[in-house]
């Protein structure tokens, strides 16, 4: 009976970093083409550490086919980059491209999967992974759940656990998650990182980058340096991802305290903070207003009315991530990345033409 090829997958949003905030603040624009090399950058690293096989879905953005054209290149064979396999999708250009290309790489029994997006990516594969590992890496707008980092160490790191050559147990980060519930309508949603609760009435722009818009926040973890809805809570109350609590805050343009908050790159504005407080895991909170909308991880997604008594609850049963740190750190400390005079990448066995520089 043959191997099955060891693979993993790769997930790039074309959408992602190209939102309403493009206009209403000063973040930059993540094109089609920073994704390709973010994504062969990727390659070059699953090669070097034994991964055979990569999955990647189609776009209508070209990415897919100028990495299956670069595949073919002197580079690609160089750096012995994986097979490819894509997924010919049926295209809706929304976010179901996102989850059908998560499933078809769950049913695949991928080892892990590269998610190149902002927090709402991420939360559209996660919750068709299962205990699939994401590597995650930051290509949106406001980015608090895939951490900023360079995609060939993101790689390694990932190929590192995929290969074996690191267990779960060192390279794996349970995460925390916040679940909205309403019974009365069966509503059971997830959010990465935040959840803001707003007195707009209709869900319209989804995208939140106004102070006045905001009533109150629920947080999984809460970073002083971070861009958006957790960033108030990273300014004033700030959690870690490793603690077991959340944080939350609610806000009234009246109140006696303000606090600057980057909502957005470059976008910068006073909220006023009422009250602020821990979040303890596994208790259901009740929101402040009685009519609003709800946006999770940033983007307004659920309307509620009076009537409807939608919950926020903090638990641990997140998505599973690659800690590219541990990882990398355990490999220097083990020497996982040594190599010895057979390896095709010993400077021994480099040809001049081969070496950097000359």
């Amino acid at each position: 009976m043959s191997r099955r090829p060891l693979s993993v997958g790769i997930i790039a949003n074309p959408a992602s970093g190209r939102d309403v905030r493009r206009l209403t603040a000063n973040a930059g624009l993540f094109s089609s083409t920073d994704k390709v090399w973010v994504i062969q950058r990727l390659l070059a690293a699953f090669g070097a550490t034994g991964i055979e096989r990569v999955l990647m879905p189609t776009d209508m953005t070209g990415m897919a086919a100028a990495v299956q054209k670069n595949s073919r290149s002197r580079q690609a064979r160089e750096q012995h980059w994986p097979e490819l396999e894509f997924l010919d999708l049926t295209l809706r250009q929304s976010v179901e491209d996102t989850r059908q290309a998560a499933r078809w790489m769950a049913e695949r029994g991928v080892a892990l999967i590269a998610v190149l997006g902002g927090d709402g990516t991420h939360k559209a594969v996660a919750t068709e992974v299962g205990e699939i590992p994401l590597l995650t890496l930051s290509t949106g707008t406001n980015n608090a759940f895939p951490e900023l980092r360079e995609a060939t160490s993101a790689g390694l790191a990932g190929g590192l656990y995929a290969s074996g050559r690191v267990s779960g147990e060192i390279a794996l980060r349970r995460n925390k998650r916040l679940l909205v519930r309403e019974p009365a309508r069966g509503l059971c949603e997830v959010a990465l990182v935040d959840v803001a609760v707003s007195p707009l009435a209709f869900i319209g722009a989804r995208a939140i980058s106004r102070a006045s818009d905001l009533a109150e926040v629920f947080v999984t973890f809460a970073e002083p340096q971070s861009i958006g809805i957790s960033a108030l809570c990273g300014l004033w109350l700030p959690v870690t991802r490793q603690q077991p609590h959340g944080a939350w805050m609610r806000l009234a343009p009246g109140s006696p305290e303000a606090l600057l908050v980057p909502l957005a790159p470059g976008l910068l504005q006073g909220c006023g903070v009422l009250e602020a407080g821990y979040l303890q895991p596994g208790q259901p909170q009740p929101l402040c207003l009685g009519a609003g909308t709800l946006a999770l991880d940033g983007e307004r997604e659920i309307e509620f009315n009076p009537g409807d008594r939608p919950t926020v609850t903090l638990d641990a049963g997140g998505p599973l991530s690659i800690d590219v740190n541990a990882v990398l750190e355990h490999a220097a400390r083990q020497r996982l990345l040594a190599i010895d005079r057979s390896h095709r990448q010993h400077p021994m066995n480099l040809q001049p033409e081969d070496t950097p520089g000359e």
